[in-house]
């Protein structure tokens, strides 16, 4: 007997499969469309002996204890701290665009003065939007934000989601802020590191307990009548649950191009950022992400496409956070308060939120602490 179906072996569904197994003791059938687990995060060694992140980078950050210490059941880490950079101008520049890059960038007089005044008016260590920042009054502080602007936010994110940076919810661009600091790490989270064995590993050891049993290449709709008491949690699009009743909401997908070359590295940092030169996003070399793969012999680059998503031909990846679609998502939320108790939706899809890792992961405990554990 199948207590409860899990639709979705991510982030959110493998988190939420384990703690009601383990926890409450309860059957799970864990079930995934795709050929594999652990979702976007999924990896695999490739031939040449990297390993390969099959859905582009992923590189796990968090200020949360509680999510550290919880996945840290399953894995080891490799303490790993992401370096990205940026070719503005021709010159790769650190990126958050911070002091170091200013000072890469301006003639030291004027980096020097910019810097002064972006210290005095926003403090040491502080991360300033780059909408807020565009905002100032202040003549020099108004040409840094719109160079900035120019040259780093306006066409990647027209790249990445075919909207200028003013169109998107703000949070898209506070995402990457202008750090007013000289750490030129990516992410400043207390907890940064890669599981050591790879994500699948990782999710492999959290799918072990004997009251999961994971199907694969499985749809939800081909098993939901075989299983007429099960609670259902669904990590899918929400929009795709409710048959498209009120319209199909908007993702941005991705395509990536894998690229080898014959030798020991291929470029400067784990990530270069293109804001602006070419239709690609970003390269990773995935032989940078963490050093077990340091001594393979060549090197492999992912090179990044964004796209818009057709359902059958890619994957959705990020829900398109604008102020039209949160209005178009508010029927969909009314559907899901119509089915509370007997299907839960959670996750990047079914919540329709933008999720880092960590995010998920935290979303998949508290809900099951405030809401699912209650109910079993």
């Amino acid at each position: 007997m199948v207590d409860w179906i899990i639709v979705g072996a991510g982030f959110t569904g493998t988190t939420l499969a384990e703690r009601i197994a383990s926890q409450l003791d309860r059957k799970v059938l864990l079930i995934d469309r795709r050929d594999h687990i652990a979702g976007n995060a999924y990896d695999y060694p490739g031939k040449h002996g990297i390993l390969i992140h099959k859905y582009g980078p992923h590189i796990f950050h968090t200020n949360s204890k509680k999510v550290w210490d919880y996945l840290s059941q399953f894995t080891n880490w490799e303490p790993y701290y992401h370096h990205v950079l940026a070719v503005v101008e021709g010159k790769h520049v650190p990126l958050p665009f911070n002091l170091n890059t200013i000072a890469a960038l301006f003639p030291p007089f004027m980096a020097e003065n910019i810097s002064r005044k972006l210290i005095e008016t926003y403090g040491y260590g502080e991360k300033v939007p780059i909408l807020k920042l565009r905002e100032s009054k202040d003549t020099d502080l108004a040409f840094i934000a719109d160079y900035i602007y120019r040259n780093v936010f306006k066409n990647y994110t027209f790249k990445q989601w075919e909207l200028n940076p003013e169109d998107l919810d703000p949070f898209v661009t506070a995402r990457v802020p202008v750090y007013i600091s000289r750490d030129d790490r990516y992410f400043n989270d207390t907890y940064q590191a890669m599981p050591l064995e790879g994500y699948t590993a990782m999710f492999t050891k959290m799918l072990s307990h004997k009251n999961i049993t994971t199907r694969l290449n499985t749809d939800y709709k081909d098993i939901r009548d075989a299983h007429p008491k099960a609670r259902v949690i669904f990590t899918g699009p929400i929009d795709e649950y409710f048959a498209y009743q009120y319209g199909a909401l908007p993702y941005r997908s991705l395509r990536f191009e894998e690229i080898y070359k014959e030798t020991q590295y291929a470029q400067p940092s784990g990530t270069v950022n293109y804001p602006n030169e070419f239709d690609f996003t970003r390269i990773t070399e995935l032989k940078r992400l963490g050093n077990q793969h340091q001594n393979a012999p060549g090197t492999i680059l992912i090179r990044e496409y964004a796209e818009a998503y057709t359902p059958g031909k890619n994957e959705p990846y990020y829900p398109i956070p604008t102020r039209d679609t949160a209005e178009k998502l508010k029927p969909y939320k009314a559907l899901a308060e119509e089915h509370a108790g007997k299907v839960w939706f959670a996750g990047r899809l079914g919540d329709y939120a933008y999720y880092n890792m960590d995010q998920a992961c935290a979303r998949a405990l508290a809900l099951f602490e405030k809401s699912i554990a209650s109910a079993a």
